[in-house]
This record gives C-alpha cells, sequence and structure tokens, in this order.
C-alpha cells in the first residue's frame, strides 16, 4: 500500500490545493520591516501551511505587524476550533457524553452556520462526519479500508440534525456524535483575517490558508491578481486554469489533496455521508468562487459531494457565487456567470465579475 500523506512541510506550501500567483510590488502607507517591496510570512496552522502576503496599505502600522497580529488571531481560532486540541471546545463539546456544553459564542455562531450548510445540502455537508474521518485516518501514517461493520457503525452517529445550539450552549443529542469544523473553519478565519487588514488600511493582499485564497483589492498597478487553479494530481506548478480577479475568495476541495491507494484504488478524505465511503462521482476537484470564503469552504466540500449535476444546480440558485467543476476526463464546467477564454501554454483563463457585481446579484435576487 502506498501512503501518498508523507510529505515534508516545503513541498505541503509547494502543493498547495489553490496556487497564488502576484508580481513582487513596493508598499505604500505602511513599512514593511522585512522586505523593501512586499511584507509576507509563512507558518503553520490548523494543520495546513498558512501564508500571508501584503502588498500595499493606507494605515500608520508596520506591515509586518499586522501579519503577526493576523497569525495571532490563526492561533486563536485554532485553541478554539481544533478536534485534535484537547483544550479547544470543539473537544469539549466532543467529550460532553451528550451533556450541554457552554463555549465561546464565535464557536457557537460557526456550527450554527455549519447546520445551516447541512441543511441546504439535505447532509452532504455535515460537521459530525468526525466518527467516519477518525475512523479512516486518511492522514495517519499508514490508512488502510476499515472494515465494513466498523464503517457502518460510525455512519450511524453522522447526523447534523444531532446537534442544538441554544445561544453559546452546545448540546449533542448522540453521545457518540463528534463534530469537525475542518470543512468550513479556515474559510471563517479567512474572513477574519481579510476583515482585520481591511479595517488597518491594507489595499493589497493574498492570504493563503492552505490553498484557501483570499484577495484584498488586486495588483499594485490596479490589475487582476492570477490564481491558478491546480491540475489534480499534477505538480505543484501545473495549472488546470488560471482565473483572473480582485477582492475575491477562491476555495479547491479536489480528490487529490488528501488520498492513500490500496490495491491500485484510490482513497481520498472527502467522505460521502450516505454510504461512508470516500465520495465516488466522476468529480476531481470543485472550485468556489465568490467574495465570502466561509460560503466557499463549505461549498466547495458540498458540491463536490453532490457531484456535478446536483452541485451545478447548488451554485446556480445561489446568488453571488460562482463555480468551475474538474471532471475525471479533466474536462472543466463553469457555472454561468464565468467566462472561460484560451489562454497562454493551453491554459484557459477564468474571468470572475467584482465583488460588487456579486453583492448587486445577491441583492437583487432578494
Amino acid at each position: 500500500m502506498e501512503n501518498i500523506m508523507k510529505k515534508t512541510l516545503l513541498k505541503k506550501l509547494l502543493s498547495l490545493t489553490v496556487v497564488a500567483t502576484l508580481l513582487s510590488m513596493p508598499l505604500t502607507g505602511c513599512v514593511s520591516t522585512s522586505s523593501s517591496t512586499t511584507a509576507t510570512a509563512t507558518h503553520e496552522c490548523f494543520n495546513t501551511v498558512v501564508t500571508l502576503t501584503i502588498n500595499s496599505c493606507s494605515g500608520d502600522e508596520s506591515a509586518d505587524d499586522i501579519i503577526n497580529e493576523c497569525f495571532g488571531l490563526c492561533y486563536n481560532y485554532e485553541k478554539l476550533f481544533s478536534r485534535t486540541k484537547d483544550s479547544s471546545d470543539v473537544s469539549a463539546i466532543n467529550n460532553s457524553n451528550g451533556q450541554p456544553v457552554e463555549v465561546k459564542p464565535v464557536v457557537a455562531e460557526l456550527i450554527e452556520d455549519s447546520i445551516y450548510y447541512s441543511e441546504l445540502s439535505n447532509g452532504a455537508f455535515d460537521i459530525t462526519i468526525a466518527p467516519l474521518s477518525i475512523l479512516w485516518n486518511i492522514t495517519g501514517d499508514n490508512p488502510s479500508v476499515p472494515s465494513s461493520d466498523d464503517i457502518t457503525n460510525a455512519l450511524s452517529h453522522v447526523n447534523y440534525k444531532n446537534i442544538s445550539v441554544n445561544d453559546s450552549t452546545v448540546t449533542l443529542a448522540d453521545p457518540e456524535v463528534k463534530i469537525d469544523l475542518g470543512g468550513i473553519a479556515k474559510g471563517f478565519v479567512a474572513n477574519k483575517i481579510k476583515s482585520y487588514m481591511v479595517q488597518t488600511g491594507v489595499t493589497s493582499a493574498i492570504i493563503n490558508l492552505g490553498g484557501n485564497i483570499v484577495t484584498i483589492g488586486g495588483k499594485k498597478n490596479g490589475g487582476d491578481f492570477n490564481i491558478g487553479i491546480q491540475k489534480p494530481f499534477g505538480s505543484s506548478e501545473e495549472y488546470s486554469a488560471i482565473v483572473k480577479g480582485s477582492n475575491l475568495s477562491i476555495v479547491t476541495s479536489g480528490s487529490y489533496e488528501r488520498y492513500f491507494k490500496q490495491d491500485g484504488k484510490i482513497y481520498h478524505h472527502i467522505l460521502d455521508t450516505k454510504t461512508g465511503y470516500p465520495v465516488d462521482n466522476r468529480l476531481l476537484s470543485v472550485t468556489i468562487i465568490s467574495e465570502d470564503s466561509l460560503s466557499g469552504d463549505a461549498l466547495s466540500t458540498t458540491c463536490f459531494a453532490l457531484g456535478l449535476k446536483k452541485g451545478m444546480r447548488l451554485i446556480e440558485n445561489t446568488p453571488g457565487i460562482e463555480a468551475v467543476f474538474i471532471d475525471k476526463n479533466y474536462t472543466i464546467h463553469t457555472s454561468s456567470g464565468l467566462v472561460m477564454d484560451e489562454g497562454e501554454d493551453g491554459v484557459p483563463t477564468i474571468s470572475v465579475v467584482s465583488p460588487e457585481s456579486l453583492t448587486e446579484e445577491a441583492n437583487e435576487a432578494e
């Protein structure tokens, strides 16, 4: 059996789901103490590689100080949301044996957001997936396919309807239920980092939480950022398409991100809440393009689980959200709000409307 997950931290950085490409640009307004052209830093958080880059801002605070504060936000949220940290609010819920647990308001808020996307997707997205995720242990040192009995048992405890939230009190109706916010937390945190950066005067930046990309503004010269959607199972420098845009969130979920092989078959980390096995619907990846990273995070997993037909229908009925689906033939399918043109070196470019237009569309739909 081949375990694909044994990677160094550097390789993780080079193999992120979505790779942002941008030119070095001088700072205006805020000054970096580490670079004369741009301020950037990379650390590990949420079990992934996080890179924050500021290109320009109009505030008085230094770019390096802003980035340090943003990493502080990451670590604080990790302490609350992590399933694997014993002291987290999520661990307190999972170890409650069905008793009510008082959590921080932000944790209750994120759980309620998660329940919303579970209802929207009829359970395709479900933060109570943890019993199955723990059983499969895709990212472990020696993962293998669990027995069908074990899968059936774990699956019986996967049901978001067993979660109740009353103000800041969370109760699990089934004591064996365990929640995992990994499918939505990075999007939430990316939004918070963006909000903080904007408040401090940042006018051009790129936030990369392990492939969850959020851009603030555009390039220094006023042009759009170019965000590469990685070619599934390709190298870190192979792209299926390049998304051109500013002030966007771009989040990808794919079968090639975390997986292992057994008897020549790939078993990936996106698990089917109906069968207990990895989703198998001829998709390789789904990229969500929006202005909100939380919805992008949740919907990328949701639409991958739903498949091309149902996933595309959901996107077309959700204002302000666009998507790129890549199937097993490497055919690219885009939602109606995107325009795909021929690009350089055979890599197509995908153009999106501005965040202002996305908001206008959402308001008109209401």
